[in-house]
């Protein structure tokens, strides 16, 4: 049995762990743009004020045609709750017109169509979109097997030995990808999230009270 299905079925039973505790989760493929623009908004900041922003702002414009050519004081007026308003109003004004410009019209439905090499390429394309971003959209917008590494899911499959200790963020976005099986792309990321906000914390990692220890090379280290 090659290392790479070693690893799959790992996860494969890491993810039903997870599942019994935090539930099964569907992907409910969100519009793709209103996908791109929350996360945008959502960095260095917290769901709920991410979401705020977001009413904020579609509250303020119609459409995301409106956010693309106002004022760009009036859409970082909007965004405040999220911090870092100058940077992300300016990139996500931007953002918008080079999909105009080089998809011929706001929307982003024929990425649908592409495999998902080309869709992510063409999704980082876009300044400000990196591997993080464009795997997000891909996934929640699309169903495709990209899988996005947010703090949380890197923190977790890095004690938990999926990972090297010396692999970046950047580099974890291909590694897991071709670890996690496609179908669970979505659930998997979901259920590490949980696990880490609610077990596998940053400071102090409740280990007595985690599913999935036998299989976490942190906590065998540690004990």
């Amino acid at each position: 049995m090659s290392e790479q299905v070693k690893m799959r079925e790992q996860i494969e039973v890491i993810n039903e762990r997870l599942r019994n505790v935090y539930g099964p989760k569907h992907c409910k493929q969100h519009d793709p743009l209103d996908t791109l623009m929350l996360t945008i908004l959502s960095q260095n900041t917290n769901d709920v004020n991410r979401d705020r922003a977001f009413q904020s702002l579609r509250q303020r414009f119609p459409g995301w045609e409106a956010v693309r050519d106002a004022p760009p004081d009036e859409v970082i007026e909007a965004i405040q709750v999220a911090g870092l308003a100058n940077q992300k109003g300016p990139r996500m004004q931007k953002a918008l017109a080079i999909i105009t410009e080089r998809a011929g019209k706001l929307a982003l439905d024929f990425l649908r169509e592409m495999d998902l090499a080309e869709a992510r390429s063409w999704l980082m394309s876009i300044t400000g979109v990196g591997p993080k971003t464009a795997a997000i959209v891909l996934c929640f917008a699309f169903g495709k097997p990209a899988f996005p590494v947010d703090t949380h899911v890197f923190r977790v499959t890095k004690r938990l030995g999926l990972i090297g200790p010396k692999v970046t963020r950047e580099q974890a976005h291909n590694l897991l990808e071709h670890m996690v099986p496609p179908e669970l792309c979505y659930e998997f990321h979901i259920n590490l999230i949980e696990h880490g906000r609610h077990v596998c914390k940053s400071g102090q990692p409740l280990c007595e009270k985690c599913a999935i220890k036998d299989y976490c090379q942190y906590f065998k280290n540690r004990i």
